[in-house]
């Protein structure tokens, strides 16, 4: 929108190859409040946009790491853009609520009492980003996600089967799934989320009644992810081998999102649902990982 010169990419690691062309990058150590510094000074940074965490099941297994980069990360974030009057933008997530929440039309305001680390330093997040608007006015803003599905390879999130098992039904016809056919989450397709994150940043700071929004596309369960599929790939299976750590985590989570507050207040609507994720999903991830031969006999026409 503003020219790629303007978004400034940046990680702990080289850009690996085949991605030489996201350009500009820098190198920045989010645990580092030295490094984030120099470079929101050297390219005249106005805008963070602080995606830096380790996800749910990943931070269950490295408790340690997890408390570090997910709450030292957020605290160095926050200092900087109060010193800089930045515009700050951290994503919350469905993990930021637990067990005694209401799980279906989780509303924004309600009980937050996670069970993963993931989800207490998401709960620090999102207060201690709005304990900096109160006090010192740094403009912060959030987001609470779902699962979000996309052709980058999963991350370690609990709801990565959904990614997973795309690419398990164009490359093996048959998908094992770590979560019970029953297990029903709130999704969201890559498109929809990016879509929500400017059209939030682009709302002046007077229409905002929140600092933290639950956005959300759809609802489903492995099962009725599966069928999805059936119906372009009718020969399809899906087995169940449930891993007890991401059952607890899921089961802890919200089935479905209420948010009508980001509807309200900015015009929020997502486009996807999921008959339409998954067709995008199998034509992107077919050119990406078959070849032409490969890829024509196993879709089928819906």
């Amino acid at each position: 929108m503003y020219g790629k010169d303007s978004v400034i990419l940046s990680d702990i690691c080289k850009r690996p190859a085949g991605f030489e062309h996201l350009t500009p990058f820098c190198y920045v150590n989010i645990l580092d409040k030295t490094s984030i510094e120099e470079a929101v000074v050297n390219n005249n940074i106005d805008t963070l946009i602080h995606f830096s965490a380790l996800l749910s099941a990943v931070g269950e297994n490295n408790v340690p790491l997890a408390i570090s980069v997910n709450g030292r990360g957020v605290e160095n974030v926050l200092e900087i853009s109060k010193s800089h009057n930045l515009k700050l933008f951290i994503p919350s997530t469905i993990g930021a609520f637990g067990p005694t929440t209401t799980r279906d039309g989780t509303p924004d305001l309600t009980i937050q009492r996670p069970r993963t680390i993931y989800g207490v330093t998401k709960v620090y997040a999102e207060l201690l980003g709005e304990y900096y608007h109160e006090k010192y006015g740094v403009d912060f803003r959030s987001l609470r996600f779902p699962g979000i599905i996309s052709t980058v390879e999963p991350g370690g999130g609990t709801t990565d089967y959904a990614i997973k098992i795309y690419y398990d039904a164009l490359l093996h016809g048959k998908h094992i799934c770590y979560l019970k056919p029953d297990t029903e989450l709130p999704m969201m397709y890559d498109t929809d989320c990016m879509t929500s994150v400017i059209q939030m940043l682009h709302t002046p700071s007077e229409k905002l009644s929140l600092r933290t929004y639950n956005v959300t596309g759809f609802s489903f369960t492995p099962e009725q992810i599966a069928e999805s599929i059936r119906k372009r790939i009718p020969n399809f299976q899906i087995e169940y081998n449930i891993c007890p750590i991401r059952q607890k985590i899921a089961d802890s989570w919200p089935r479905s999102l209420d948010d009508s507050t980001a509807r309200r207040d900015w015009a929020w609507k997502p486009e996807y649902d999921l008959e339409a994720t998954t067709e995008i999903m199998l034509e992107l991830l077919t050119a990406k990982l078959l070849p032409p031969s490969e890829s024509e006999p196993k879709l089928a026409t819906m």
